[in-house]
């Protein structure tokens, strides 16, 4: 929670306040230097903090579209306590599209980093060291990568309790059970005692408005939650819980072609998808081994053996809501 005096990267943010920030790491062989924008919108009312972060891989664009969109929609401006945006973290790879930095790490993996390590090394630093401390909450916006098309979900670790009715909260279709990874922001944010969660919707350097619109949606009832925002909560859905997972993979190499809608649950024998090769020798089916959910396919023309095509539940649940649990008024004067 706030209190009267709040400041970050070196700039004090009283009550009512705007600021318009900048994160800066490190510079070009150009001598430009690359900074970070951090918009910071501060109530005049106390109330906790929310981080909301997109592009911390630069070629998935839709978390950046979603925070962009909240700010355009000024859902970032709350009633109480404090929402902090940065929309393009990695900014090195939003410049060229690319998820790695320029020195071919991926950033999420480098946390909590290190004040003389390398590039996404000292990034991952900064960030830990200004930002993270200063959150209470955080929800990170990412993409599939490498062809797979994420249906829009949640992540987080089922067993913690906040985490869980946050996931709830958000409202997604899918809440996904993911344990945190090592040297990630998650398991970052979580070591500083903080509540993170992860969206994964759509795929890399591809705009989904669907998933933009869950993603702003989700979001916003976060807030609400919270009480950073005031209204009533847009619970569409039950989402399915997903307590384990599996990847089905590629039994041959060749075209591949989907035939099953994303988001989609499958009967055990359906066909998932078709490789085949380019001289018409072959046509492999893809089944369904069981019945499952599809959350994750594959879009990519041409696979090899063993690729992931599929990433499909194990065990499944469909969340049903409890209303005394899903009033924000405990954060709320």
């Amino acid at each position: 929670m706030l209190n009267d005096k709040f400041t970050i990267l070196g700039k004090e943010i009283k009550r009512g306040e705007r600021a318009f920030l900048e994160l800066e790491v490190a510079k070009l062989h150009t001598r430009n230097s690359i900074r970070v924008p951090v918009i910071v919108e501060r109530a005049k009312k106390d109330g906790p903090t929310l981080l909301l972060m997109g592009g911390v891989h630069g070629d998935e664009v839709n978390g950046i579209a979603i925070v962009r969109n909240i700010i355009r929609k000024k859902y970032n401006k709350p009633k109480r306590g404090m929402i902090i945006c940065i929309p393009v973290f990695n900014v090195f790879g939003f410049l060229n599209l690319r998820r790695e930095f320029p020195d071919g790490r991926d950033l999420n993996r480098m946390f909590p980093g290190y004040l003389n390590g390398s590039l996404a090394s000292q990034f991952a630093y900064r960030f830990t060291k200004e930002i993270a401390p200063k959150v209470d909450y955080v929800i990170d916006f990412h993409s599939g990568g490498a062809d797979r098309s994420n249906f829009p979900q949640i992540r987080c670790v089922t067993k913690e309790e906040e985490s869980l009715q946050l996931a709830r909260i958000f409202n997604a279709p899918f809440i996904l059970n993911s344990e945190y990874i090592s040297k990630s922001v998650r398991d970052t944010i979580r070591n500083l005692g903080k509540t993170i969660l992860l969206f994964e919707g759509g795929k890399s350097n591809d705009l989904d408005e669907e998933v933009i619109s869950c993603g702003v949606e989700g979001a916003v009832n976060v807030m609400k939650y919270l009480g950073l925002q005031d209204g009533d909560l847009e619970l569409k859905q039950s989402p399915v819980v997903i307590p384990k997972a599996q990847w089905l993979r590629a039994p041959n190499s060749g075209m591949f072609q989907l035939r099953v809608t994303n988001g989609s649950w499958v009967v055990k024998k359906q066909i998932l998808g078709e490789i085949t090769d380019p001289y018409g020798d072959y046509e492999k089916k893809v089944f369904a081994p069981f019945d499952c959910y599809v959350f994750c396919v594959n879009t990519a023309p041409m696979v090899h053996k063993g690729d992931a095509l599929f990433h499909v539940s194990l065990e499944t649940q469909i969340d049903e809501f409890n209303n005394d649990l899903i009033s924000p008024d405990y954060l709320v004067e």
